[in-house]
């Protein structure tokens, strides 16, 4: 029977928690063993006194293990990415197909939009048709036949952390490194991963603001699953303003399908996809060094392999078979377009990504409540880079809105995130990487 009084009265006194007694715990939390009272106490013991590496560790296999773990029979490695959450940020689009030319296979475990970050799912959700939920049977029958499939996590994989994620949303526990590890990993790692690459972001569109932050959740993050078994490195990435210029559902797959078909090229976003790819290929063994390897994922975009392996991906879920050719006619598209005019002139000095994110959830591209239902369409394209040289009235993005007044209010947001000023020093892609 699981003891749960006992693990909590263990780790309010700070003492290291006992593996079995972390599984057993781990258990009853999907089976229902243990109490939502009970939950509720273990998260918030576990934000105020901290489990340790090696409590990280077995958390997050518990975790794994609390439902199924895949196991794969392929042709080449299985490999991931998981990026902490930004603005404009869709590596995970380029970067599924591109790697499945480069001989892996990737079951890519996505969320949706998080605060004031955008979700895959809803993005891959603006394509008409295309669906997230699958299976583990369905998962594994995609990741074969195309190479690569983006889907929600199922109620098969890591049941566990379903329910203590609703716990700490409700107890305000979410903001443990130890618990969003945990969190993070046991997904991830039951799709039976041999090679993960973590993104994790920094800067004001970023959960993590500084360095030292995410330099903190990326350690803990990469002990945690090489611990777990998956060979797992990160990268520290720039935050501090969008990744492309697009920052809404249908408008980002917009600007990926640009960067895939070479109609429009999206520097930052391909740049920071070879740079993930390459790091994931090397600890896969499919390239000697990250560069061969970021060399390699650039190759499968500049030759359209990667558009046409995308174009096979959303055939396989649901979407239209003629998306590469026509995903401008398949794409919604919203009623009113309003450009954002500069009211002073000089340069972009600093952009309030938290703010952008959250003005595309005003749009409704975007939840306040988990029950609230995304419009595809909405949101901001066009978004000045830090920077940027700026006129009075030079437009600082356009709004794609459902409506005049939600295009107003918008606007008002839009004007207050740009620091309009000094020409900035520009931040690199990518700051480091951790293991």
């Amino acid at each position: 029977m699981t003891d749960a009084r006992a693990l909590n009265a263990a780790l309010r006194r700070g003492d290291a928690p006992d593996p079995a007694a972390l599984a057993e715990f781990v258990r009853g939390l999907a089976s229902g063993a243990v109490t939502d009272a009970q939950a509720g106490a273990f998260a918030m013991a576990v934000c105020l006194r901290g489990l340790g590496e090696a409590g990280r560790v077995a958390l997050t296999r518990a975790m794994r293990d609390s439902g199924r773990v895949l196991d794969w029979d392929l042709p080449g490695p299985v490999i991931d990415k998981h990026s902490s959450g930004g603005i404009g940020d869709s590596t995970s689009l380029l970067l599924a197909p591109a790697l499945a030319v480069c001989g892996a296979y990737v079951p890519m475990i996505s969320g949706r939009g998080l605060g004031h970050t955008g979700g895959t799912l809803d993005k891959l959700e603006a394509i008409p048709g295309f669906t997230v939920e699958a299976d583990t049977d369905r998962l594994a029958r995609l990741t074969r036949d195309v190479g690569c499939a983006i889907v929600a996590a199922s109620a098969e994989l890591a049941p566990a952390d379903r329910r203590l994620y609703a716990i700490r949303d409700v107890t305000g526990t979410v903001e443990s490194i130890d618990l969003i590890t945990a969190s993070i990993l046991s997904k991830k790692l039951a799709a039976g991963l041999q090679a993960l690459v973590l993104d994790v972001k920094c800067g004001s569109g970023a959960f993590m603001k500084t360095l030292p932050e995410a330099e903190a959740l990326a350690t803990a993050l990469v002990g945690a699953a090489n611990g777990a078994g998956c060979a797992t490195a990160a990268l520290i990435t720039d935050m501090a303003q969008p990744l492309m210029p697009a920052a809404g559902n249908a408008l980002e797959v917009a600007a990926v399908m640009e960067a895939l078909t070479g109609t429009r090229p999206h520097p930052r976003l391909t740049d920071l996809s070879c740079a993930l790819g390459g790091v994931v290929l090397a600890l896969a063994g499919l390239d000697p060094t990250p560069e061969a390897g970021a060399a390699r994922v650039r190759d499968a975009i500049a030759s359209g392999a990667a558009a046409e392996r995308f174009g096979a991906m959303v055939a396989a879920q649901g979407g239209p078979a003629d998306f590469v050719a026509r995903w401008r006619d398949r794409l919604p598209a919203a009623r009113v377009l309003r450009p954002v005019a500069a009211t002073t002139a000089g340069h972009v000095a600093a952009i309030d990504g938290e703010a952008l994110g959250l003005a595309v959830v005003g749009l409704g591209g975007g939840r306040r409540r988990g029950d609230e239902v995304i419009d595809p369409a909405v949101g901001l394209d066009e978004l000045l880079p830090l920077g940027a040289a700026v006129e009075v009235g030079d437009p600082l993005a356009v709004i794609h809105a459902a409506t005049e007044d939600a295009a107003e209010a918008a606007a008002e947001a839009v004007r207050a995130a740009y620091a309009i000023g000094a020409p900035p020093a520009l931040p690199p892609l990518v700051s480091g990487r951790v293991g």
